[in-house]
């Protein structure tokens, strides 16, 4: 994903407040969006802005996605819950293949050098 890219905006809710719809996918790039969005958040910023990630930090953030989880869940119809839920699983796939790539990429630039 490219840093600085230009971030479409369509309603997006943050918290309890209405926003701007964002898009899930760059439109130029074909790359999902929801990566740029999470790190803007002000808990992630909090979290990351000493450096290091700790277990109550951890617990905050299962909290607040469990809670979201729960809110959302009840509006969503079988077959729209069957595809979030899917495209959920995929999204966590995804987010844990690219880290396990990156610490591959980190290992092997590190013994090259």
């Amino acid at each position: 994903m490219s840093e600085g890219r230009q971030i479409t905006e369509t309603h997006f809710f943050q918290g309890a407040h209405l926003m701007t719809r964002k898009s899930w996918v760059d439109p130029e790039t074909n790359e999902p969006l929801i990566d740029d969005y999470a790190k803007k958040m002000v808990t992630f910023m909090q979290a990351f802005a000493d450096g290091v990630i700790t277990e109550s930090e951890i617990s905050d953030q299962e909290a607040r996605l469990v809670d979201l989880m729960r809110e959302v869940e009840t509006h969503l119809d079988d077959a729209t819950h069957a595809k979030v839920t899917r495209m959920m699983c995929e999204m966590t796939a995804f987010n844990i293949m690219q880290f396990v790539y990156e610490m591959q990429m980190s290992r092997a630039t590190a013994f090259r050098g």
